[in-house]
């Protein structure tokens, strides 16, 4: 089977805006989340509506793609990310993992 893992991302959380960039050990967080989610899958994917969190992804080399903002959660930016993905990929997964930072 052929895998896709997506991990979504907004700065705007009610609980710790901004967490996907906090710095951890030398390494924003969604780094440290999307090295090792690739250690696992073959292809990983960080799903944002936020520029900001887009640039540190392509930064360090991490695939991004870009969602609307009118997600409730992050399995509806899932959803609109492997669509996209899908796309970008010119293939069609088997099955996504929403990974959780």
């Amino acid at each position: 089977m052929n895998f896709l893992g997506i991990i979504p991302a907004r700065y705007g959380s009610t609980r710790l805006e901004g967490k996907p960039l906090i710095d951890i050990a030398g390494k924003p967080m969604i780094q440290w989340v999307y090295e090792e989610s690739c250690k696992a899958l073959q292809t990983v994917y960080v799903a944002t509506d936020d520029e900001r969190i887009a640039n540190i992804v392509r930064s360090f080399g991490g695939k991004v793609v870009l969602t609307g903002s009118h997600h409730l959660n992050g399995t509806s930016r899932c959803l609109e990310a492997w669509n996209l993905i899908n796309a970008i990929e010119n293939k069609t997964f088997d099955a996504a993992l929403n990974i959780q930072g």
